[in-house]
């Protein structure tokens, strides 16, 4: 680090771990087309058949990959998801894994005015409920985007995290909201989503070239101490081939000793309760573009 600029200290994990790893899984299926398309009905079936893939096939072939590594992940559903699929969250939770909320319809939450987006909030946490049992602790906005004053909206006795936002590569707190961050660069959606039908300009990255560029980014995140947030989609991870990449991956983090695989609600929780001196707290300060 230059002389003179602010350098924070590395972030400190627990039993002498260099770094952590949370496997997040969205289960979106079909819930971002009906967002798209809300008030009418959907004509694509294509796109549908293949976001159905998810539940159908995708979701099970993730949860068994975890199971062969006793490994636990973080999974974020859409209220809707939950409605057409009511399996899933008591699914997840019988087996241990973290269950978060994920919108309803996979809203773009920034556009939605504050009554809105407390409706989401509301139904979200009440389908979870009712299928749970139990109350969830962590947030995921859809497509990892809010406006400045909804962090506010987001804190309430239920929810103790939100996991939506890039603004360190460890946990942090922003506005009193625990942040346990994401980044495109280990989302898969970026390299492996692909529609057809002209709207793609190329092909989805191979599964070969994503475990390279993953391992590079894992061993870079683990020198530096950080968090290492994988996010991936049933429909497109939950594909033969893209499993056999992340049983690749899953091996190479498992030569890791030092790293601890864990769930973002224990990583929020450890955040809370060995960072509370504000040294990782950001506030929302304003910007105004100039012209």
């Amino acid at each position: 680090m230059a002389q003179g600029l602010n350098q924070l200290p590395d972030y400190s994990w627990p039993n002498g771990y260099r770094a952590a790893v949370i496997f997040s899984i969205d289960v979106d299926a079909e819930s971002p087309l009906q967002w798209a398309q809300r008030g009418k009905a959907v004509k694509t079936l294509g796109e549908m058949e293949q976001r159905r893939f998810g539940p159908r096939r995708g979701l099970a072939r993730l949860v068994d990959l975890l199971a062969e590594f006793e490994a636990m992940g973080s999974f974020y559903v859409p209220g809707a998801v939950m409605e057409a699929y009511p399996w899933i969250v008591p699914g997840l939770l019988e087996i241990g894994h973290e269950v978060g909320l994920h919108g309803y319809y996979h809203e773009a939450m920034q556009t939605l005015d504050n009554a809105e987006f407390d409706d989401v909030m509301a139904r979200s946490l009440m389908r979870f409920t009712q299928q749970g049992g139990t109350t969830p602790v962590g947030f995921r906005s859809p497509s990892w985007e809010l406006a400045p004053h909804q962090i506010a909206r987001i804190i309430r006795p239920e929810i103790s995290y939100d996991s939506s936002l890039m603004g360190f590569d460890h946990p942090y707190r922003i506005e009193g909201l625990t942040e346990i961050p994401v980044h495109w660069s280990i989302d898969d959606a970026i390299f492996y989503r692909f529609f057809g039908g002209g709207r793609d300009t190329s092909p989805p990255t191979s599964p070969g070239a994503l475990l390279d560029a993953w391992k590079w980014e894992f061993d870079s995140v683990v020198a530096t101490r950080g968090l290492f947030m994988i996010t991936v989609h049933p429909w497109m991870s939950g594909r033969a081939g893209r499993i056999e990449m992340l049983r690749q991956m899953f091996k190479h983090i498992r030569e890791h000793k030092d790293v601890w695989w864990t769930t973002a609600a224990d990583v929020a929780r450890w955040h809370d309760s060995q960072h509370s001196n504000g040294q990782f707290d950001v506030v929302n300060t304003p910007v105004k573009t100039k012209f």
